[in-house]
């Protein structure tokens, strides 16, 4: 095919998923690619003297091309990949590496980008250009470009490499996933599950051709069936197969890419000049450096495990008292913990789901943004789409003027991996006088609908609808002029702000009467209800919190030493939760091997964010609660100061804009009920 035929090099504005053929990725990626490499010669060869405009704002717009062709493939290797994309992930990828280090690694280009920086003092720039500037700078200087010319080359080898690792671990981690599942034919094993998870499971069976019932490790099937089976045997069978994703000793197993990808991090990061991969990554970051992060999670630890240790004894009591349980091990936690939630609380997921049909959750979200930040959603049927299950929208302000496009994709099927994610096909910056609007994603992984029921999320997936959409707004309420500080582009330990601060407003009676409606009746949430999901808000927090640090801990274990002298994951895991520990070792199991957040998404030596961003968030959803949940005031402070900033300034400086004052750790742990 000539490039002039191939749809992804064609100028589009929106992805042209109805056209696109698996075979035009590589060639749309290499073509790209060499445009990329023109645009970039062209600032290097400028014979002009450098200056913000003709090469740090100008390295910022180049590769646009490349940009949204890559945003597309990779989106979809993660939402609806096959091995056709996967193969050819595994052959761009290197290329695509290739790239990045010829910029960083260009000498010529440093010296212009230098010779700025150099000169920054005399220059009238605005603080965003001084921000771009400062990343573009530290973008070459931390990624390679003051280093000797073989160090260079082995910079080359270790990033080639990763990007490799990282594919074929998250590769791996989906095949095992759709490749276990649990055939049930005597209906005695399915005592305890509610008529929604068996009809689910049937329909399953049947999409797969088999008679009875079929379970699988995807969240909306596993995890209900771990809170509501009777069976202990089937659930200690469900739970190790999830724990030994990639653990296996065979040719999914990812003990070694683990090991690789580690120690090649470290090497890098030695080779620029850190301690560790966390000392490269932390410094920039909210936290700065990993002793920050260390006393962050041990502060927490402190104070949660306390609590975690008081809430699993009772839990234990519980289940011995019921059951005659012994010893708790993991597959009992959800089971336990539900038939405990629903005795003190007389609430459980199954009387809530019928209130949280998925459209109406969806309208709800889209009410709250409307009353928020007057946001006005549209469903519309002609955008193309990668599959039949994805819902489109375009976004309106209140006076009309296009916000955004809002691609919706909340099913599991088996090209999907498993989670819930945000994503842009194409981000949102200012060029040439034209505010270019963002193209928007959530996808997530909810409850199907059967053949008698729509999808009716559990409250879980209800809040995590929410965290995603708040990714989103960060994304489509982005109002700045240059591509690489624009919407999430921040530091990844501010990122999860805005997506935390949503999920808030689920526990209000005044927002949850927006949308929380039966499907069958239409009759609004009683307030009884509201009420006992406020007062479980807080049930097992300590235990809950104590696993976010566990996972943390575990992240910065890796991250945060040499780990060149580790030889066995599974050891080294169990030594680095010894202090979080609340349960037995399960030894078929080993979480690090399918730990995609830390080694195949971006969240290395970032995973305590989590936690640091719950800090944020209480404080500031602090602020909403003082003067009202739709107070139109803190709203507009939010979007003028967070949302729309994206990584313009400081994130503490964006925050005080918005807060008046830095943010207290205390609201956190008030809401968590770990203080009062």
């Amino acid at each position: 095919m000539k490039d002039s035929e191939n749809i992804l090099l064609q100028n589009f504005d929106i992805a042209p998923f109805d056209a696109i053929q698996n075979e035009d990725y590589k060639p749309a990626i290499e073509a790209a690619i060499a445009q990329a490499r023109q645009e970039i010669d062209l600032i290097t060869n400028n014979p002009d003297p450098a200056t913000f405009e003709n090469t740090i704002a100008a390295l910022d717009y180049a590769g646009y091309q490349l940009d949204r062709v890559t945003s597309i493939f990779f989106n979809l290797n993660s939402a609806e990949t096959n091995e056709t994309i996967q193969k050819t992930a595994q052959e761009v990828s290197p290329l695509l590496s290739e790239f990045s280090n010829d910029i960083t690694l260009n000498e010529a280009l440093f010296k212009r980008v230098k010779n700025v920086y150099d000169s920054r003092e005399s220059l009238d720039l605005t603080r965003e250009e001084e921000v771009l500037l400062d990343k573009r700078y530290k973008g070459f200087s931390r990624n390679g470009a003051n280093l000797a010319e073989d160090k260079k080359a082995r910079l080359r080898e270790i990033d080639t490499e990763l990007s490799k690792l990282s594919l074929t671990f998250g590769e791996n981690v989906l095949a095992e996933t759709n490749k276990f599942e649990l055939h049930l034919t005597d209906e005695a094993d399915l005592a305890g599950l509610p008529e929604s998870t068996k009809e689910a499971a049937a329909q399953t069976a049947e999409e797969k051709g088999k008679e009875g019932w079929v379970f699988t490790l995807e969240y909306p099937s596993y995890i209900p069936f771990m809170k509501y089976a009777e069976n202990r045997e089937l659930r200690k069978k469900m739970a190790i197969a999830f724990g030994a994703k990639g653990f296996h000793n065979d040719e999914l197993d990812n003990q070694e890419n683990v090991l690789k990808i580690v120690n090649l991090r470290q090497e890098r990061a030695n080779l620029l000049g850190y301690k560790t991969h966390a000392h490269f990554v932390l410094e920039e970051r909210m936290a700065k450096s990993p002793e920050n992060v260390a006393r962050f999670l041990q502060d927490l630890l402190e104070k949660a495990k306390p609590a975690a240790e008081r809430e699993f004894a009772q839990l234990a009591n519980f289940a011995k008292k019921r059951d005659g349980i012994e010893e708790l091990q993991k597959w009992d936690s959800a089971f336990y913990s539900e038939k405990l939630k629903q005795e003190l609380f007389e609430l459980d997921d199954e009387q809530l789901k019928p209130y949280f049909k998925l459209e109406n959750v969806i309208d709800g979200v889209f009410t709250i943004a409307q009353k928020l930040y007057k946001l006005r959603f549209v469903e519309v049927q002609d955008i193309p789409k990668y599959h039949k299950d994805v819902k489109t929208y375009q976004v309106f302000d209140d006076q009309d003027n296009f916000i955004a496009i809002f691609y919706a994709d909340f099913h599991p099927r088996a090209g999907k991996r498993a989670g819930a994610w945000m994503t842009q096909y194409k981000g949102q910056f200012k060029k040439d006088g034209v505010n270019e609007r963002p193209h928007v994603s959530n996808v997530c992984n909810f409850t199907k609908p059967t053949a008698s029921k729509p999808s009716l999320l559990t409250f879980n997936e209800v809040t995590t609808l929410f965290h995603e959409f708040g990714h989103g707004l960060h994304g489509m309420l982005a109002n700045t002029t240059y591509p690489s500080l624009s919407g999430p582009s921040v530091y990844w330990d501010f990122v999860e702000l805005p997506s935390q601060v949503l999920e808030n407003w689920c526990y209000e009676p005044e927002a949850l009467e927006l949308f929380a409606k039966h499907y069958e009746t239409g009759e609004t949430i009683p307030m009884v209800l509201i009420d006992k999901i406020k007062k479980a808000a807080n049930f097992q927090e300590g235990m809950q919190t104590l696993r976010q640090l566990s996972f943390g801990i575990l992240d910065m274990s890796w991250h945060g030493a040499d780990p060149s002298g580790i030889t066995d994951v599974k050891a080294h895991e169990k030594a680095a939760f010894e202090n979080t520990k609340l349960y037995p070792d399960v030894a078929e199991n080993c979480m690090s091997v399918s730990f995609s957040h830390i080694f195949q998404g971006g969240y290395s030596s970032g995973y305590y964010s989590y936690k640091w961003a719950e800090v944020l968030d209480a404080d500031a959803f602090a602020y909403f609660k003082e003067n009202g949940i739709f107070n139109a005031e803190v709203a507009q402070k939010f979007k003028d100061h967070v949302l729309s900033q994206g990584g313009t300034e400081d994130p503490m400086v964006l925050y005080k804009r918005f807060r008046g004052k830095e943010p207290n750790p205390e609201a956190l742990l008030k809401r968590a009920g770990l203080i009062k």
